[in-house]
């Protein structure tokens, strides 16, 4: 096993091990931070690798205030520059005073292209979010976004507009160039159905937490090319929605699968739209 390998490997367990006691972290969560907790959680998530500073590098885009804490929106873009050898090999996005912390790693495929990437989180109190990027040359970018929000993690589901559609039902969106952007370039979105309960929600009826039950991991190809592998937890918001840019390789279709908590799977395909 190589070091990435290790790495990922550690992140994976920290994803899981995270969920465990979350409900009976809400008050502490809530609580205004007293002390800059990023240190001790880079070092804890990255094995004590070095994460530099990534303003440079990496881009992260949030709102200072959020609307809904249960959906806020994140992006992430490369600002590397043209030219530049480097490319992405992977993104990890961290809340920092969430109950889970890490709230996804992105894996981005060889032949990708990805230079950006959006989601929606749930920000349970007022905290920093961290994007580090890995990139080739085998070091750690760091750029960070304060948010505004509270509750998050806690928010009871949205009532479903759709009840006739089962959860692990998947949409594949495909958007066409923007007229000013660059021709050789692609971007779609991958929508989950999905609750992707926290295990701090309390059903309003019983008063019981509801158990954790959420997305875990997610994988989507290009015909035969891996796009974007993730991990994610309990800090990605119910319905989880991906959207990402990418290199069109002429492929004739699309797919993704996804595994949720409970260990369930679902895979699915799209005739690709042509560009």
């Amino acid at each position: 096993m190589n070091t990435r390998q290790r790495h990922v490997l550690r992140r994976r367990t920290l994803l899981a091990a995270a969920v465990v006691g979350a409900a009976g972290q809400r008050a502490v969560a809530q609580a205004p931070a007293q002390r800059d907790s990023w240190p001790s959680l880079a070092a804890q998530i990255f094995d004590g690798r070095a994460v530099k500073d990534g303003s440079g590098i990496v881009a992260i885009d949030a709102p200072y205030r959020a609307e809904e804490a249960a959906l806020v929106p994140v992006g992430i873009r490369s600002l590397l520059p043209t030219g530049d050898a480097r490319r992405l090999l992977g993104i990890t996005l961290v809340i920092d005073e969430n109950p889970s912390p890490l709230a996804a790693t992105f894996t981005l495929g060889a032949l990708s292209g990805t230079r950006s990437l959006s989601t929606r989180v749930r920000v349970d109190s007022y905290t920093n979010l961290h994007v580090v990027a890995e990139l080739t040359d085998g070091q750690l970018y760091a750029a960070e976004r304060f948010v505004k929000a509270a509750g998050g993690c806690s928010a009871p589901a949205a009532k479903q507009e759709a009840d006739s559609i089962p959860p692990g039902t998947m949409r594949f969106r495909q958007f066409p160039p923007a007229s000013d952007g660059e021709p050789d370039r692609g971007e779609a979105q991958l929508l989950i159905r999905h609750p992707n309960y926290s295990g701090m929600q309390m059903d309003q009826v019983t008063r019981l937490y509801v158990p954790a039950h959420f997305v875990k991991a997610v994988r989507i190809w290009q015909g035969q090319d891996l796009l974007l592998s993730i991990e994610s937890g309990i800090s990605i918001s119910e319905n989880p929605s991906f959207r990402f840019d990418y290199r069109p390789n002429g492929a004739t279709s699309f797919s993704a699968e996804m595994e949720d908590s409970d260990g369930r799977s679902f895979r699915q395909e799209w005739p690709a739209t042509p560009t």
